[in-house]
């Protein structure tokens, strides 16, 4: 591991074991709970989304079979969370999915055998921001062509020796987003034809590309440059341009959509510069190397929360009536923990993956809502 990671874990090993028993007022990031609320029952599990809960546990205990993991759990600050606790949790609860009929005896089961933590939230009361994010996809051209101009870029091969701070955003892509005097030209990987379309595939960190061949190429992260990741949704809000209470991924990209010229104003406020290498048909993949699963995986700060964990989730979570309408419930949704983000910091972000195309677009685009985040380990 390197040696700001190894760093990072041994702060925060000391602040939970010595300096929050000091301060009771301060709270860990999870909290045991006696007393589980009776709305937590994942009605969906026992129409379509049995197996996929299943291949992500799957996923999970993958994971928790590697080297990264032993080192991240033996170095984990809550240590009620080992790594052998977690895959017995993960082992225990897929049998009981596995035979139970109704989720409501899943749910007397998993109240019976297992103990819930709750997340403090980013208020200390429990309260967690939602939002969601998706694999998109659009068509590009493996060649720049008048149509397919905007480039999407392969790590440079000089990329571990750049000097901090990076160059930024506008001296990555220029200005109008093409690159022709670009500092990384010559490593361009794949062109689209939008641009705002790639700058999306940046912030979801990963895409699936319909080629002018019509085959399906597959991209996904390798690497960023070193500067946080900033919101344009809250730049649009801070300037005035749209209302928080109206702000909304669909909201926001009609708005650049409709004034083209303020993309040169806003892409460049968000230096954090994603780069992609062709992953050859593999799904979308999170932090953890792991693939992601639509509505069953999240994103959480790792520094915090428990890698590869089984969590249960309480938010609105948009989905498609009878109607073809899509409506935004109240939901409990079972999950595992296999990603992380850089927008996604502190004990109060969830980030739910919505899967790829564009009805995960429109879904993961409406969330923003505030809900409940617990993990459950087993007696």
């Amino acid at each position: 591991m390197k040696k700001k990671q190894l760093y990072k874990i041994f702060l925060l090993t000391f602040i939970y074991n010595f300096i929050y028993p000091l301060f009771p007022s301060i709270s860990y990031p999870l909290i045991q709970i006696n007393n589980i609320p009776q709305n937590l029952i994942d009605e969906k599990l026992f129409t379509d989304d049995k197996q996929k809960l299943i291949q992500g546990i799957n996923h999970s205990l993958s994971y928790l079979e590697t080297t990264k993991a032993k080192e991240v759990y033996e170095n984990y600050p809550l240590k009620e969370f080992s790594r052998e606790r977690v895959i017995a949790s993960l082992k225990r609860f897929r049998q009981l999915l596995i035979s139970a009929k109704t989720p409501q005896q899943l749910q007397a089961s998993v109240e019976r055998e297992f103990v819930f933590y709750k997340s403090v939230g980013n208020d200390n009361q429990g309260k967690v921001d939602f939002t969601g994010y998706f694999q998109p996809l659009y068509p590009a051209s493996r060649q720049k062509t008048d149509v397919f101009r905007y480039p999407l870029y392969r790590k440079p091969s000089n990329f571990d020796s750049w000097q901090t701070p990076h160059p930024s955003r506008k001296d990555l892509e220029g200005k109008d987003g093409l690159g022709d005097n670009s500092l990384i030209k010559g490593y361009e990987l794949v062109w689209l034809r939008d641009r705002l379309q790639a700058y999306l595939v940046q912030v979801q960190g990963s895409a699936q590309l319909r080629l002018t061949d019509g085959t399906i190429m597959t991209i996904g992260y390798d690497g960023a440059t070193d500067y946080p990741y900033t919101s344009l949704g809250k730049e649009l809000i801070n300037d005035g341009k749209i209302p928080a209470e109206e702000m909304s991924l669909p909201r926001l990209m009609a708005y650049l959509e409709n004034n083209p010229d303020e993309l040169e104003v806003y892409l460049p406020r968000n230096n954090r510069f994603i780069f992609f290498t062709e992953t050859k048909g593999k799904p979308a993949t999170g932090s953890l190397n792991v693939p992601v699963t639509d509505e069953r995986s999240i994103a959480t700060d790792k520094n915090l929360m428990p890698p590869g964990g089984l969590a249960l989730i309480y938010t609105r979570i948009p989905q498609i009536n009878q109607n073809k309408e899509l409506i935004t419930p109240m939901t409990a949704r079972y999950v595992l923990d296999q990603d992380t983000g850089s927008a996604i910091k502190g004990a109060g972000r969830v980030d739910i993956y919505f899967g790829t195309g564009d009805i995960a677009k429109s879904k993961a685009g409406l969330v923003d809502w505030e809900g409940e985040l617990y993990y459950l380990l087993l007696k």
